[in-house]
């Protein structure tokens, strides 16, 4: 397949050409949600960014399988190996079974997915239900000696593996920092070192989720899930694994650990990370209670919030920029992208309105091949959206007759932006249930201007200013061009 996609591999840290293993096939790996609470804006930045890799792979021409996990078990609270399980502390808390609090967030998560035009992925795998493959991952690297059993529960030898390997070579760490940063929390007496790390925990008689092991009665660790299921689905080699900034030390280091010790080799090719949203420059999270759930932002009923944005909003907003840089919330970032994506969205809508003329003096043939440029590098949607706006306002010169634009390059123009925006960038039009009501809106709107066409044409200037001043004073914005008039409705 002739492209020239770089990606940014967080292993080797640089840009590194797309290269798949089994094309046209490819394999893609994210970690989902722990369920245990709303949505945030946390949460959309991994889901957009690896729904616009699926989706401009899939332009591409790939066969994308694409799996991102639900984390229902074994996630202890602060990310540790001991601790509460986040989901049976929901539980425990709501008088509900687990399974019930899963289920009540995984539909809430959905639901905001659908609503931010994430499509999802191919398969979706709970951790719950694939016990019998983590316990077949626990076994192969106990056979192979990088791990232990101490009373019921099972955990990485990180000592022995770092010997014969590098653990840490994803987060750039050493094993002395790893042990220096490692808090000695109660119970780690089970452990030889304080840097292992639990891959099956022996259930304490209150804990609710357990599963019987060789071992105990018990859970997996929250690491082996993902190395379990990315296996089982995409194969003992796949080309990327996606997640955020935040994961990868410890999980995904460790994943890379239980991956080696338990065939020899990592599974995966390219690992690719999203960085995070911050509020006041710190990483907005549940676990530090900083965090806007996507329906308060929906919904505008956050004290932070000056006002409600539409899902279309949010999702321009954390493309507007790179996917590996932070995006700091406020209200002021967030009004200029609705202004932003309504300038674009009315272009489009004028794309419709243009008149062909026989030539063009305008540019739109090198617009396209930009866009694939920027998204051939390291998927640059902030640069994307810059040539959809310089592609704006060539459409917005043609309108006011100031440029003028041939049949083939009008074609061009709006395949361009059907492309882009809405196919790769995965915008919609919003409102789309509310749209046949607000479509006999508009052409009611229209009429009125036609009648008071008519009356200017027969110089009924009491009519025609009548409507004209009607529609200002219930909102409405009238502009009267060479074309025409032009109309909108200010919020």
């Amino acid at each position: 397949m002739d492209h020239q996609l770089t990606i940014y591999n967080t292993l080797s840290r640089k840009k590194e050409l797309f290269v798949p293993l089994h094309a046209p096939h490819v394999g893609l790996y994210v970690c989902g949600p722990t369920v245990y609470g709303d949505a945030h804006l946390g949460h959309a930045r991994p889901a957009i960014t690896f729904d616009i890799l699926f989706r401009y792979l899939t332009h591409l021409g790939y066969k994308v399988r694409y799996v991102r996990n639900i984390t229902d078990v074994g996630h202890l609270e602060h990310d540790a190996d001991e601790g509460e399980d986040k989901i049976a502390k929901k539980a425990r808390l709501e008088e509900l079974e687990p399974m019930e609090v899963v289920q009540y967030y995984l539909n809430r998560y959905h639901k905001d997915m659908e609503e931010l035009n994430v499509l999802p992925p191919s398969i979706e795998p709970h951790a719950s239900g694939h016990i019998i493959e983590q316990i077949q991952l626990v076994k192969e690297i106990l056979k192979n000696g990088y791990a232990y059993e101490s009373q019921g529960s099972v955990y990485f030898d990180v000592a022995k593996y770092d010997k014969k390997y590098h653990y840490g070579k994803l987060s750039g760490r050493n094993l002395d920092d790893v042990l220096n940063t490692t808090r000695d929390l109660d119970g780690q007496s089970e452990k030889r070192n304080p840097a292992d790390f639990a891959l099956w925990k022996a259930a304490q008689p209150e804990h609710i989720m357990r599963w019987p092991s060789p071992w105990s009665d018990g859970f997996p660790g929250w690491h082996c899930e993902c190395t379990a299921m990315g296996r089982k689905y995409l194969g003992n080699h796949f080309d990327i694994h996606g997640g955020g900034m935040d994961l990868i030390f410890p999980h995904h280091e460790c994943e890379i650990a239980q991956s080696v010790a338990s065939q020899g080799n990592d599974m995966v090719h390219y690992w690719m990370h999203n960085n995070m949203i911050t509020v006041n420059g710190t990483k907005m999270g549940k676990s530090l209670g900083n965090f806007i759930t996507l329906e308060q932002f929906f919904d505008g009923s956050h004290e932070l919030l000056l006002q409600a944005y539409s899902p279309m909003t949010i999702r321009f907003f954390i493309l507007q920029a790179h996917y590996r840089s932070t995006v700091d919330f406020s209200n002021e970032a967030l009004i200029a992208s609705e202004k932003g994506l309504e300038r674009l969205f009315d272009a489009v809508h004028r794309l419709d309105a243009l008149k062909v003329s026989k030539t063009s003096d305008v540019d739109v043939k090198g617009l396209k091949a930009k866009c694939i440029e920027a998204m051939n590098d390291d998927l640059n949607t902030p640069i994307v959206i810059s040539h959809l706006f310089d592609g704006a306002k060539i459409i917005n010169n043609i309108f006011a007759g100031n440029n003028t634009i041939s049949a083939e390059d009008l074609e061009e123009l709006k395949d361009t932006f059907n492309l882009f925006l809405f196919d790769i960038l995965g915008m919609k039009t919003e409102n789309s249930s509310s749209g046949d009501r607000e479509a006999a809106y508009s052409k009611v709107v229209d009429m009125l201007l036609e009648q008071r066409l008519i009356a200017k044409q027969n110089k009924d200037w009491a009519t025609s200013d009548q409507i004209r001043d009607e529609l200002t004073s219930l909102g409405f914005e009238i502009k009267d061009t060479k074309e025409g008039s032009e109309w909108k409705l200010n919020k």
